[in-house]
């Protein structure tokens, strides 16, 4: 059998087995492999950057009021204020964490909506400018947005990368023009873990009097993130990241700064988001906030020497293995690899029938069999986006589990080839 060189259909999950038609330089032909049926305790989880375990401090924290304190936060009597008291607290949980003011937070259903309703505020603060600055490998919620203003009249830029995932601060410089409404660069790329000079981006938008919005959804708890010490304007966090459940988020809003809310409805966050808080999903987020505030970010040393034994043991042992994007400044728990003419999806597929969780790219892309759009950014390759496979570790993770991951890879590409 010939080497995998793309997956062109949706993989069929049937018994015990797993079936895929795959395409070589031949012709296409049906790959199918037995499902390694497992406890959930044995599944080896390394994909932490798409999702996270909810903390016990976490779970603790929302139980009551899920159960006994669901009063309305917006109530005036003393069951819903009870509610409300306890959205302040998280609020503050939040704030403390990442070095910013309480009254700077917004809740928010997810990151994605902190996203949007950043750069929603800032084009509707000043209506005059519609030049929109992004980069090519943020993540959807961005680029999606910005696709949709696109076709509203903004004119957006799209900054390159480097081959190695490197945004060039000296290209933003360049690019910014006096109809700038907006400059959208995340911190830490979610595939790639590559960060970016988030400090000279920072200053040069302020040099500049450009809105900076910053999507730090997977910086922050990893690396040392304060709003206030930072010249962004605003910041995307998402909960369940951090190890709060999914469906929350929070928006971190300069004070002083005017914004125009994507929702909108009651007076619910100062007004700046309409809609009864779900205050369960809120104390926990504030409970997960807390919780990586104790955790001196020391704790990641460990990860980060596992992620590169990963690395070197996976580039020496693997045929064909090379990584994706800078060494560093990279996150510590994240590794983006490639196989040459191994497709990333039949490979993902590979390692979940046999118990182990990777990804091909960010979790908000799956569903659909693409190439990695930041891989092809950073390359210009199609072929190279289409084996970008991501590991990401979490503190749990154990060497053992990778040593497993890399000799789970031995064994495909005997199969393979």
């Amino acid at each position: 059998m010939d080497s995998f060189d793309c997956l062109t259909s949706v993989v069929v999950f049937e018994d015990a087995f797993v079936s895929a038609i795959c395409e070589n330089r031949e012709g296409s032909f049906l790959c199918r492999f037995k499902m390694r049926r497992y406890a959930q305790d044995a599944m080896i989880y390394l994909d932490h950057n798409s999702t996270t375990p909810v903390l016990p401090e976490a779970r603790e924290a929302m139980m009551p009021f899920l159960t006994s304190e669901w009063g309305n936060p917006s109530s005036a009597y003393r069951f819903g204020a009870r509610a409300k008291t306890a959205i302040e607290s998280a609020r503050e949980q939040v704030a403390g964490f990442i070095g910013a003011e309480r009254s700077e937070i917004v809740f928010t259903s997810c990151a994605t909506e902190a996203n949007n309703a950043a750069i929603h505020s800032a084009i509707s603060s000043n209506p005059k400018k519609r030049h929109i600055i992004t980069s090519q490998v943020e993540h959807s919620s961005v680029l999606h947005f910005c696709e949709i203003l696109s076709n509203r009249g903004y004119d957006v830029t799209y900054l390159s990368t480097s081959p190695e995932g490197l945004i060039d601060p000296r290209e933003l410089e360049e690019t910014i023009r006096p109809d700038t409404a907006v400059v959208s660069l995340m911190w830490a790329n979610n595939e790639t873990g590559v960060i970016s000079p988030i400090r000279e981006i920072g200053e040069i938008c302020t040099r500049r009097k450009v809105f900076f919005h910053c999507d730090a959804v997977q910086a922050v708890g990893k690396v040392p993130v304060s709003f206030r010490a930072l010249e962004i304007d605003s910041l995307a966090l998402s909960g369940h990241k951090l190890g709060a459940p999914k469906g929350v988020g929070g928006l971190v809003v300069r004070n002083g700064l005017p914004f125009h809310p994507l929702i909108v409805g009651g007076k619910q966050e100062s007004g700046r988001r309409g809609g009864t808080e779900s205050v369960p999903l809120i104390v926990a987020f504030g409970a997960a906030c807390e919780a990586a505030h104790r955790r001196p970010l020391s704790a990641w040393d460990q990860v980060s020497r596992m992620r590169d034994a990963l690395e070197g043991n996976l580039l020496a042992t693997v045929h064909g293995a090379y990584r994706n994007g800078c060494a560093s400044p990279r996150l510590p728990n994240t590794l983006n690899f490639g196989i040459r003419e191994i497709d990333s999806d039949l490979l993902v597929t590979y390692c979940d029938a046999n118990g182990i969780c990777v990804s091909s790219g960010s979790a908000c892309m799956e569903s659909a069999i693409t190439p990695s759009h930041v891989l092809l950014a950073m390359t210009g390759s199609h072929s190279r986006a289409s084996e970008a496979v991501r590991v990401s570790l979490g503190l749990e993770s154990k060497p053992d589990e990778l040593a497993r991951l890399v000799a789970l890879l031995q064994q495909f590409l005997v199969l393979a080839r």
